[in-house]
């Protein structure tokens, strides 16, 4: 008993010298103060945001939308939604145009028959599902932007034999 009390003592009182006197024992000027990821990136420097991009729809209807670049791609949103009124629980400006009641009269695109499915089950509801309420999570505006990296990405309809 006195021995494992004394070998407990010995390794609680070890354990407190690292904690304590190691870490001042290395001080910034015997390491690379410098940190710097495997991609050469400085880990110290701030992220810039980059900048925004301008959507470039305007009015509603009056840009030509998009074509996809594969089969159940999301469409892209063809006009701007800057002064769009924020998705919430309660409130969802795009249904105003694109809502199954509304989309005649608005001439615009009527949503898709995927956002009438229940996600687990598969049924078809007579109302969009929950799931499918907040549109942007899917649909992004449509912005001139290059690529954030190269790529030799092909569209379906190209890679499409004849």
């Amino acid at each position: 008993m006195k021995k494992t009390l004394r070998l407990a003592l010995m390794a609680l009182a070890t354990s407190a010298f690292c904690i304590t006197v190691i870490p001042t024992a290395i001080s910034a000027d015997s390491v690379d103060s410098a940190v710097k990821s495997m991609r050469g990136i400085d880990t110290q420097a701030a992220d810039i945001a980059p900048e925004e991009k301008t959507q470039l729809g305007k009015k509603p209807g009056s840009q030509k939308t998009v074509s996809r670049s594969f089969e159940q791609q999301p469409p892209v949103i063809p006009h701007a939604t800057e002064n769009f009124d924020e998705i919430t629980l309660e409130e969802n400006q795009c249904l105003s145009c694109h809502d199954v009641g509304q989309y005649k009269k608005k001439n615009a695109p009527k949503i898709g028959d995927s956002h009438f499915r229940n996600q687990q089950t598969g049924e078809v509801m007579k109302q969009m599902s929950s799931a499918r309420h907040n549109c942007v999570q899917c649909h992004v505006p449509q912005v001139d932007a290059p690529p954030l990296v190269e790529n030799t990405f092909q569209t379906v309809k190209a890679t499409k034999k004849k």
